[in-house]
């Protein structure tokens, strides 16, 4: 693996791993407390209708994917809130539309997508500059939204009620949290692809929860725990010619299993 450093394009993948991990890792942690596993796996199919838009009219697919994420995270949250749908209603309506505009504007599109394989299922080896320079800009915000604003966030995953008794104004930081989602989830689709992205939102966050429920130490330690994964699978990818996002989550999710282990032994001898 020293020697492929050699090459600017496993470089490239090597940094955009690990800003993909600070926001996946950051986010993730949101998510699973918020109880969000659903919306956020909604939100991330949703943005497929994205993808197959941009690959049909000839731009950025992960441009028109923001887009249609950031709309489907607000529309769900608009539809709950007002009442015009159930969550679980919504998250399937705009999960379902999403794959099935994707699906018809991929057929639409001329010739054969030869990069949509790489979105569904990820290809970090593909990054660009310009991903490393918006996941960049992702990852300093987020990691300074949850400096600043850490109780804020702390309060409103946690205990919304208890939130606005101290003048927090719940609405709006669901509202910028699910956009953030939303934009996070498009720029980690390069890592592991949107058939897999939602297992990165949640496993680290899972195994750190089996260990302590200290929101700060989850933080962080789905933070490194995405980046040991993301590193293994590129390892894994560089070396044994398989696709590193499926190598990413299979690494996850054996950590994951191995930490249930260590909880029982542990519980069990206790």
């Amino acid at each position: 693996m020293i020697e492929a450093l050699e090459y600017g394009f496993f470089r490239n993948a090597i940094l955009g791993s690990l800003l993909t991990a600070i926001v996946c890792g950051l986010l993730g942690s949101y998510v699973v407390a918020r109880r969000m596993v659903f919306v956020s796996g909604g939100i991330t199919h949703a943005s497929f209708g994205g993808i197959g838009m941009g690959l049909y009219l000839g731009i950025n697919p992960l441009l028109s994917a923001a887009g249609f994420a950031v709309l489907s995270a607000l529309g769900v949250q608009g539809a709950a809130r007002t009442g015009l749908l159930r969550e679980d209603s919504a998250i399937a309506a705009f999960w379902s539309l999403g794959m099935a505009l994707g699906t018809l504007f991929v057929a639409l599109t001329p010739g054969y997508s030869t990069g949509l394989s790489a979105f569904l299922f990820g290809n970090i080896l593909l990054v660009s500059h310009t991903d490393l320079f918006l996941l960049s800009g992702m990852a300093l915000v987020t990691i300074a939204a949850f400096i600043f604003g850490f109780r804020t966030i702390l309060y409103t995953a946690f205990d919304p009620d208890f939130a606005r008794t101290r003048g927090v104004r719940v609405q709006l930081v669901e509202m910028l949290m699910s956009v953030a989602i939303a934009l996070g989830i498009v720029l980690s689709i390069r890592l592991v692809g949107i058939m897999l992205l939602m297992s990165l939102l949640t496993l680290p966050q899972s195994i750190m929860n089996l260990f302590t429920s200290r929101f700060s130490s989850i933080l962080v330690g789905s933070v490194v725990l995405a980046a040991v994964a993301a590193l293994i699978g590129l390892w894994g990818s560089y070396t044994l010619g398989i696709p590193s996002g499926a190598f990413i989550i299979l690494v996850l999710v054996c950590l994951f299993l191995l930490a249930k282990t260590i909880k029982h032994f542990v519980h069990a001898q206790s």
